[in-house]
């Protein structure tokens, strides 16, 4: 294989890879619980929390909620990075976990 040939493959490595990339980061991962629903894109930034007032009946709720929020949150971040590795895995493993 010729060093033009090699270069063009990984320029069409690096296109695909960028535009698995820019799916995951439009991709809108959504999780709901009793309390809150969370929608973050894929490049981890939020779209949209909605609490769920009608399950909030005093103080005590407000505690809830916060923990409810950091399980939504890690959770989306978990549904990110399993589809990152689902969709960029198999390029993570030829390139030594560069990404």
């Amino acid at each position: 294989m010729n060093m033009q040939n090699l270069m063009a493959q990984a320029q069409k490595i690096q296109k695909d890879i960028q535009k698995k990339q820019d799916e995951i980061n439009s991709t809108v991962f959504t999780t709901k619980n009793e309390f809150v629903e969370v929608e973050m894109y894929g490049s981890k930034k939020i779209k949209k929390i909605k609490i769920l007032k009608d399950t909030l009946n005093d103080a005590d709720d407000i505690e809830t909620l916060e923990d409810m929020l950091q399980l939504a949150f890690n959770e989306s971040v978990t549904q990110i990075e399993q589809e990152k590795e689902k969709k960029l895995g198999a390029y993570a493993n030829g390139l030594n976990g560069l990404l």
